[in-house]
């Protein structure tokens, strides 16, 4: 799949602080364009794109990024919210989708979900209607990192396939104390993530603010649902670009399993 200015998914150029662009994976672009250098068939595309309760960084920041290799974040979760429940893994049987679409269409309502009035505490379970695990195809559009260590990742549709351009949130927590059941499963997952990146892609990891990639990663993933109850009001989560094609505030949370494709 080639590099596109145009297709569908792509940030706001006016958030746009830095391309990263490799010509295979492992093989960063160099700085100045040599005589007869590939063109790149990778990029990364970082911007000061944020969730909405969050406050953009400044340009400045993100582009020192690129230059100056940030210390990693911590692998620990250093939240609260619904603790509980993005730490656990549910011991369901696990369904399988062909599509992302698909799985959107198995959601409850939203304001069916918000009549619930679901905690937002530490100690809150998953209630019934999250108690599933999946499994499906998809595609890495876009990622960042939270202050409580969660990796944010943007998930759509194959871009070559057509049909209805639609995103959905997924999340690879930060890891449980070790005596947690699920630690063993959300440690290997994150390593994946992390040692694919470093692999193939300089060790570029998403930071606070939302990395895009062109063209988008393919990643099988497996993980328990999760609605957030947080967003129970109020706009969808995830990068401004995308958010309005964020149907819903279901995630797959957390991630169980994961394998990327290089593009």
């Amino acid at each position: 799949m080639a590099i596109s200015n145009a297709r569908p998914g792509l940030p706001d150029p006016k958030s746009v602080v830095a391309e990263i662009p490799f010509s295979a994976p492992g093989e960063k672009m160099p700085t100045t364009e040599a005589p007869g250098a590939p063109p790149p068939r990778f990029r990364i595309i970082r911007t000061n794109e944020v969730d909405q309760y969050e406050k953009p960084p400044s340009k400045a920041s993100v582009a020192e990024s690129v230059f100056v290799e940030a210390p990693p974040p911590g692998d620990n979760f250093k939240g609260t919210s619904r603790k509980a429940s993005k730490l656990f893994i549910s011991d369901a049987k696990t369904e399988k989708f062909k599509d992302l679409g698909d799985l959107i269409k198995t959601f409850p309502a939203h304001k069916d979900m918000r009549k619930k009035k679901i905690a937002t505490d530490a100690k809150s379970k998953r209630v019934p209607e999250e108690n599933r695990n999946v499994r499906l195809t998809a595609f890495l559009y876009a990622a960042s990192v939270e202050d409580d260590n969660d990796y944010h990742l943007i998930f759509g549709r194959d871009p070559d396939a057509g049909g209805e351009e639609v995103y959905m949130t997924m999340e690879l927590s930060g890891l449980p104390p070790s005596n947690f059941k699920s630690r063993k499963a959300l440690e290997t997952a994150r390593k994946a993530f992390k040692k694919f990146f470093q692999t193939n892609f300089a060790g570029q990891l998403p930071g606070k603010s939302y990395d895009f990639y062109d063209p988008p990663i393919r990643v099988d993933i497996e993980g328990s649902l999760f609605w957030d109850a947080s967003h129970a009001k109020g706009s969808r989560p995830g990068p401004k670009s995308l958010r309005d094609k964020m149907p819903v505030v279901w995630e797959v949370h957390p991630i169980a399993k994961i394998k990327l494709f290089v593009p």
